[in-house]
């Protein structure tokens, strides 16, 4: 059922591209802190090479994925079909943060189309590649991406999203830095 693979191949690359969402997991390094899976839409995932991808991370409510990439690093991304033919795929691997102040941002975010409230690039060494059977996940029709954290960041503007960052996206549930205001580091 579930297969290895040492890269991203061009069959599991055109899957992939079909997807309309995925899930990042991260974790801290402190068994008494938080564990994070965050769903991900909008046409903000790319595949940069055979081992490496990028994503887009918005301005949200929290700032765990960021925090605990901060920390340690360490990433998963998952994808499942949800019609077609059944499948999961994972992407194991290590994440550095970009953030807009950063040179690697702005050489990254240009593989993406603009949306407003991007905080971040996230940046993926892939090192480990698994597909699973996927025979329990149920079908589900896509119907649309929301455009409600869209309309969100354009409502509030450049200003008022950074001082929502300010408010919100400094430290995680668990005290882990997460934005620091006018980074110019990455993680």
């Amino acid at each position: 059922m579930g297969k290895l693979y040492t890269e991203i191949d061009d069959g599991l690359k055109a899957w992939i591209e079909k997807q309309q969402m995925f899930f990042v997991s991260t974790a801290p390094q402190s068994p008494e802190h938080h564990l994070n899976t965050s769903p991900k839409g909008l046409d903000t995932f790319r595949i940069l090479g055979p081992n490496r991808v990028d994503y887009l991370d918005f301005t949200g409510s929290g700032i765990e994925t960021i925090a605990h990439l901060r920390e340690n690093g360490r990433i998963l991304i998952m994808m499942s079909a949800f019609e077609g033919v059944p499948n999961i795929v994972r992407l194991y691997g290590r994440g550095r943060v970009h953030f807009e102040s950063s040179e690697e941002f702005k050489s990254l975010v240009s593989n993406f189309n603009e949306y407003p409230g991007t905080r971040a690039v996230i940046d993926v060494e892939v090192h480990r590649i698994s597909d699973s059977c996927g025979y329990a996940v149920p079908l589900y029709s896509f119907q649309g991406h929301r455009e409600t954290l869209s309309k969100w960041a354009q409502q509030k503007g450049a200003e008022g999203v950074k001082e929502y960052q300010q408010g919100k996206n400094l430290m995680s549930i668990d005290g882990l830095p997460g934005m620091l205001m006018n980074e110019d580091s990455n993680a």
